[in-house]
């Protein structure tokens, strides 16, 4: 959530870089500078009347010490009065309060000035290529793969749950737990400390991390208790921080958690979708940082780079693209997608996003830290995937296929316990 004090001292700016967004902020700005005056009325209002029953208040003592009463009389029915009067603006207040709440939530992310424009992906900018694709004597894609050597059973995953539900077994299985290990263990080397969080969060800590009310369509909630499936394990590890105050050598804070994620997909269909490509329910392991804010984009860089060696480790074809503003977030200031090549659908898979967010995510959470004057700031957040399971596997059995089977890289084989399916 952009801060108040930006948009009142700042608004045309914030309108301009929200065009980057293909965002027009021109109308809600107004109006929250608009309801933010009503606000500050209001409360002048209150405080006045709150200041003149005070001095009638001490009034009415006097005036009893004196023996006056059909004064002091008085001074009691306008206090009464007045005590109604705060009724009525209090609630106006807090009505008003919750409206400017209501507006601000509206608005994206500022994106950073290095953000290309553009609408679409195809507006999104390469950065660098690694990797070499390869030359395959057969090209069966991962669904055939999966059926071909019995790991992973999409038909059962439907019978049990529905599509988007698969059922991993055998080398599938055991395949996923090697990745999730890997994936856990670079980045503890890293120094990220590892968090086993909750499934499920409550609505508060949704609308923390931006993903209530913007994406509420997408993802599950357990309505009896008000909870909602987590889409990705940021939501939980970036609340562990919510209306707390750091000391500045308190960061930087780096964590990273493995979960199953959850997401509805609506309106997600055709071959893009088939096989691993898009599921509701998937693996994670996620990395998340908060940092100075004077730090957070070498932090973004370092980032960058920690997920690049993971995916070269992989033996993997990739390229990083730099989003333009309108395929981006709506929380996310700038954003690094890694995708890697699917050799038998010869297409880009993409397998991450690493993103920082600025201020937007602990202007919602309250995360704050003293700086040195003892000032309290907001602090900035980051995340990435690191990795997101389906499509490495997707691509893992598409490029390394053979008649023989199926190579695992030399990295995964002492997680795997095996060197091909």
């Amino acid at each position: 959530m952009l801060t108040l004090k930006i948009i009142r001292e700042q608004p045309g700016f914030v309108v301009e870089r929200l065009k980057v967004k293909n965002f027009d902020a021109a109308p809600c700005v107004q109006q929250i500078i608009a309801t933010d005056n009503e606000r500050k009325a209001l409360q002048t209002s209150l405080d006045n009347n709150l200041a003149e029953q005070n001095t009638v208040a001490r009034q009415i003592g006097a005036l009893m010490q004196q023996g006056n009463k059909e004064a002091a009389e008085a001074a009691k029915q306008q206090t009464a009065a007045l005590k109604e009067q705060s009724k009525t603006l209090e609630q106006q207040l807090a009505e008003t309060e919750e409206k400017l709440q209501g507006l601000l939530v509206l608005l994206p992310n500022l994106p950073a000035e290095q953000v290309p424009a553009g609408c679409t992906a195809e507006d999104n900018v390469i950065v660098r290529e690694g990797g070499e694709k390869p030359a395959l004597p057969q090209k069966l894609p991962h669904w055939e793969l999966a059926k071909k050597y019995d790991i992973i059973d999409f038909d059962l995953g439907v019978k049990l749950t529905g599509a988007g539900f698969p059922v991993y077994k055998g080398k599938g299985a055991r395949l996923q737990r090697a990745l999730i290990a890997y994936f856990l263990d670079c980045n503890t080397a890293a120094g990220y400390t590892e968090i086993q969080p909750p499934l499920m969060v409550n609505e508060t800590s949704g609308f923390g991390t931006g993903n209530l009310p913007d994406k509420e369509g997408q993802m599950y909630h357990v309505g009896v208790d008000n909870f909602y499936l987590i889409p990705t394990a940021e939501v939980p590890v970036t609340n562990i921080y919510r209306d707390v105050i750091l000391n500045t050598a308190e960061l930087p804070v780096k964590l990273t958690a493995y979960t199953p994620c959850f997401r509805r997909e609506a309106g997600s269909y055709g071959k893009d979708v088939r096989g691993l490509n898009r599921l509701h329910q998937f693996d994670k392991v996620e990395i998340v940082q908060f940092r100075l804010p004077q730090e957070s984009y070498h932090a973004l860089d370092e980032m960058v780079q920690h997920v690049e060696g993971i995916v070269q480790s992989l033996e993997l074809p990739y390229r990083i693209i730099k989003l333009c503003g309108g395929d981006m977030s709506f929380t996310s200031a700038l954003t690094f997608d890694f995708e890697v090549f699917s050799a038998a659908q010869e297409r880009w898979l993409e397998v991450s996003s690493v993103s920082n967010f600025e201020s937007f995510q602990t202007n919602r959470l309250k995360l704050r830290y003293r700086d040195e004057t003892k000032k309290t700031q907001l602090a900035h957040t980051l995340n990435g995937s690191s990795l997101a399971l389906p499509r490495i596997v997707a691509a893992l059995l598409e490029n390394n296929q053979s008649p023989d089977g199926i190579r695992i890289p030399k990295a995964l084989q002492p997680y795997t316990g095996f060197e091909r399916i």
